[in-house]
């Protein structure tokens, strides 16, 4: 099934960390660096990011089924309104990760996420406002210098953190801006990178307090 949605798109991996398996580059072709303008889908990704946090991406893909049921499909709502009870039953569910501290960041991350709604509208109005809402093309990354973090990262992680979220470093925060097209970090030889370049507005950039 991966295979043949990966060749419906007509996209061919050429970014370097996609050739694990067949998971990360279907994960790579659809998902991977394709700007997000839903709240729901951002929290999701936000929700891996932080659950990944000392373990491989893989392992996030292929747990995402696990927490989808863990949290409510990422329903933010619900999962703000989560009590002992469900920190307990989601520690016993079945190949789910055992990190309780993990879990409950999930959790307040939501309700932290709820005030950041409250204040800007939605949580993608806020966090776009960063690149003025476009896609950030940085000097020398589609040629391979992509570093772990940056100034931007590290402005938004700071910022995120003063608002109450949790497991959101600025190593964290560079990796979701990739995920959720904030930047484009696809290299200049892989198809998504002018697929995505041509249907987003886009913003030109140095280098910005890079940590490689």
């Amino acid at each position: 099934m991966a295979e043949q949605a990966a060749k419906k798109t007509n996209i061919m991996s050429s970014c370097a960390w996609a050739d694990v398996n067949e998971q990360e580059k279907l994960y790579h072709d659809t998902e991977w660096g394709v700007p997000v303008h839903d709240d729901k889908v951002m929290f999701e990704h936000l929700c891996l990011e932080c659950l990944q946090c000392g373990l491989s991406w893989d392992l996030m893909l292929t747990k995402r089924a696990v927490f989808r049921e863990c949290f409510a499909g990422f329903d933010f709502d619900r999962i703000a309104a989560f009590g002992e009870e469900d920190v307990a039953r989601i520690m016993e569910t079945p190949n789910m990760i055992r990190s309780e501290r993990k879990i409950r960041a999930v959790i307040s991350n939501a309700q932290a996420y709820q005030k950041v709604r409250e204040e800007f509208g939605s949580f993608c109005d806020y966090i776009w406002a960063f690149t003025g809402h476009k896609t950030i093309l940085y000097t020398g990354h589609a040629d391979g210098s992509v570093p772990v973090s940056n100034g931007l990262s590290a402005r938004i992680s700071k910022d995120l953190k003063k608002r109450g979220f949790k497991f959101v470093g600025p190593v964290t925060i560079y990796s979701h801006m990739q995920a959720c097209g904030i930047i484009n970090d696809h290299s200049r030889d892989c198809p998504c990178f002018a697929r995505i370049n041509a249907a987003n507005p886009t913003v030109r950039k140095g280098p910005d307090e890079e940590v490689l």
